[in-house]
């Protein structure tokens, strides 16, 4: 049985790759029609570039802060925090960009798109990462905690020498995946008109209808930024793997 279903699945992929590669080798290009656009979409490659990095850093920051929130034994922090990541995990990174920027920020008047979408990519992608940060420090063995706290540890030396060193181990793998994601989500910033990538990719192809050559250079692009966290995070997958 597990034989004939490897054996399918094999066929269907198979297939699958060898249609997209003939539909991509046969496709008749008009390569002319989007040559004057090349530099607009290396300068959007760039953009998306940039806010993904400073996103990534903001994400980091923002799950940071919202463990620290849920895992203080407060009452309030913890229930605001935990409200916090369930109303952004519970609701469409799109909405959320266009409610943030076209009424929140233009309510205070600030009219930064770059800003914004910083702010925004770092708060959905932050409320996933404080999830995996809660799962790793959680997975902890309380006999870890009972054990340094026997040996005169305080709550802040526990955390320092007993539990993070363990649990950035064990959630290294999923926050690279997430950080793959965010890349990926920053093309949706392009409802709020920011020049990244993508919005580059739509204004070529409404320019020239040459819909296929605009948008095979946004798939080798983004490719290009996310392949390398997808080897980190498989590299750190089977690194902690091997050691457990």
């Amino acid at each position: 049985m597990k034989l004939a279903v490897s054996i399918l699945v094999s066929v269907i992929l198979a297939a699958t790759f060898c249609f997209v590669i003939w539909v991509v080798a046969t496709h008749e290009y008009r390569w002319a029609a989007i040559a004057p656009y090349r530099w607009n979409l290396l300068s959007g490659w760039w953009v998306t570039l940039q806010i993904s990095a400073a996103s990534l850093v903001g994400s980091v920051a923002v799950g940071v802060l919202l463990t620290a929130g849920q895992l203080s034994g407060h009452a309030i922090p913890s229930f605001l925090c935990r409200v916090f990541v369930e109303v952004i995990r519970g609701t469409p990174l799109l909405t959320q960009i266009l409610i943030g920027y076209y009424l929140i920020a233009n309510s205070i008047g600030w009219d930064s798109r770059f800003g914004v979408g910083l702010v925004i990519l770092s708060c959905f992608s932050g409320a996933y990462l404080s999830e995996i940060f809660r799962g790793g420090v959680e997975s902890i063995p309380k006999s870890q905690w009972l054990s340094a706290l026997a040996i005169g540890f305080t709550g802040a030396q526990t955390y320092r020498y007993v539990v993070i060193p363990q649990a950035i181990r064990r959630v290294l793998p999923a926050s690279a995946g997430q950080f793959a994601n965010l890349i990926k989500d920053s093309s949706l910033l392009f409802v709020i008109s920011m020049h990244e990538f993508t919005m580059q990719a739509r204004e070529a192809n409404s320019n020239t209808y040459a819909t296929f050559e605009a948008y095979l250079p946004l798939v080798l692009g983004y490719f290009l930024l996310t392949f390398p966290i997808s080897l980190l995070s498989r590299h750190l997958e089977n690194r902690f793997r091997y050691e457990h």
